[in-house]
């Protein structure tokens, strides 16, 4: 008991990476074991893993499915508490860039177990690599500003400040900006 509470303890205070890879390895599993688990390639975990790039959230959904755990669980810094705010200066100043080309911020990392995940999305247009993605579950997204063109299955929709969306993310997915940025909330169930 004492032995998980000192693990709890420090993959609390460790960044994404160094949780997958504390997990992983408790689990007594190999890079190769979570790439094939989660559809990704040895490489890439192992860059993750040593912190190297940041995943996008959609590599997160699978890396957690493949060890077992919430993508929540990845991100939470922190016990259990009852109610996080965020404050719109926190959010926006604290997004990190994903190889996508876009970056997030992930509300609420410090509540514990959540059943939905929200990020905060800034995309500027240009630096947005094309790519789709799907994984289990569904999503909302709501624009806070900015216009961006997202891609669900085989209909594109053109989404302005204030529009939303809700859908099954097993469905290919992927967003483009029209504006110069686009920012907006995308919350994972």
């Amino acid at each position: 008991m004492l032995e998980a509470l000192l693990l709890d303890e420090k993959i609390n205070n460790l960044n994404i990476g160094d949780r997958i890879r504390i997990l992983r390895s408790n689990q007594k599993r190999t890079l190769q074991e979570i790439a094939d688990a989660s559809e990704l390639s040895r490489s890439m975990i192992s860059k993750i893993e040593n912190n190297k790039t940041v995943p996008s959230v959609a590599a997160l959904v699978k890396i957690a499915q493949a060890l077992g755990t919430t993508i929540s669980s990845l991100l939470e810094h922190n016990g259990f508490l009852n109610a996080i705010i965020t404050t719109r200066h926190k959010a926006e100043e604290n997004v990190t860039a994903t190889d996508k080309g876009y970056s997030i911020y992930p509300y609420a990392s410090e509540y514990h177990e959540k059943k939905m995940q929200p990020f905060l999305f800034v995309a500027k247009k240009g630096e947005v690599k094309p790519h789709e993605v799907s994984h289990e579950g569904e999503e909302f997204i709501y624009i806070i500003r900015g216009q961006m063109k997202m891609q669900v299955g085989e209909a594109e929709y053109l989404l302005k400040t204030g529009d939303s969306l809700y859908f099954n993310s097993l469905q290919k997915h992927g967003i483009m900006p029209v504006s110069e940025e686009v920012m907006y909330l995308d919350i994972f169930v």
